[in-house]
């Protein structure tokens, strides 16, 4: 199972961005066609994103594609469901029904041309007000969705809201994303970026808030926003040795019979010992991304 602390954005018709960004430790690369990809290069931008993601590289491979209600979505998916792209990230998703026709197209598309059939991940980003209102229904649709995403930018233009350095006004909506990911089954969402380069201190805030709302990582806009994202979304070294000893004690008192005690002065029962058991999952997880 693949780690999602760190997306990182590239702009696809920028080479060197792109080979710099797919060479950083981030999880996953995502190789821009929507806003950062200018309207007269993105045609011609396709095929330089799918071959940048044929090529060696450290991380995930996904292309953003260009909403499906706009005359360039299902044609930047026809021309992206390729050998070595591992998925698409769908902006400013709305409805379901959105979702499930990206999904059909995506199969057809892997059968037509010999691809693992459902290998293809599909991220919707929720990202304006009536994409929020249909959350639940977008992350239940029972496609080939395994996370959602937040994208704070659009929202708070769609909904006239500030977006401040605090961000206290983006609490209710992360809620929901963590909410109804976990209401359908799905996995953690991923949250937005942070737009202030000059404010790193704040980036790591801001990660450090919705690692602990609920979050699994972060996109990122900068090569230097993707080593404070892993840091903050990786499990302390504390935190491993504790969760380590917790599992043992708890695997050793549960076969005496006992399904609670006391560890260092904190109690542990079945939500302590999952939770523990999550923390070595997440590092194994992170051990087998530096393998490949």
């Amino acid at each position: 199972m693949s780690i999602y602390r760190t997306f990182l954005f590239a702009p696809g018709n920028h080479p060197r961005r792109v080979e710099r960004a797919l060479a950083l430790d981030a999880d996953a690369v995502i190789l821009d066609l929507e806003d950062a990809c200018p309207i007269a290069e993105k045609v011609a931008t396709r095929a330089v994103v799918v071959a940048a993601c044929q090529r060696p590289r450290a991380g995930l491979g996904y292309i953003r594609v260009n909403a499906t209600t706009t005359e360039f979505g299902f044609g930047d998916i026809a021309a992206v469901v390729q050998k070595g792209v591992d998925g698409i990230v769908l902006p400013k998703v709305e409805a379901a029904d959105e979702i499930r026709s990206a999904d059909w197209t995506i199969a057809s598309l892997e059968k037509k041309r010999g691809l693992p059939v459902g290998r293809c991940d599909l991220i919707p980003i929720i990202e304006t007000a009536k994409g929020m209102v249909n959350i639940r229904a977008i992350a239940s649709a029972g496609t080939r969705v395994k996370r959602i995403a937040f994208g704070a930018g659009d929202f708070t233009l769609d909904m006239n809201m500030e977006w401040t350095r605090a961000e206290t006004e983006l609490l209710p909506y992360r809620s929901e994303c963590v909410l109804a990911s976990r209401a359908a089954g799905i996995e953690a969402p991923l949250d937005t970026v942070w737009v202030d380069l000059k404010d790193p201190e704040g980036f790591r805030a801001s990660a450090r808030h919705v690692k602990g709302l609920g979050f699994q990582g972060k996109m990122c806009i900068h090569p230097d926003q993707v080593p404070a994202a892993n840091e903050v979304f990786t499990p302390s070294a504390a935190e491993v040795e504790w969760s380590r000893k917790a599992v043992a004690a708890f695997e050793a008192a549960e076969k005496a019979g006992s399904a609670s005690i006391q560890l260092e002065g904190k109690f542990i029962d079945y939500p302590i010992v999952y939770r523990a058991r999550r923390v070595l999952e997440t590092m194994e997880r992170i051990a087998a991304r530096r393998k490949r």
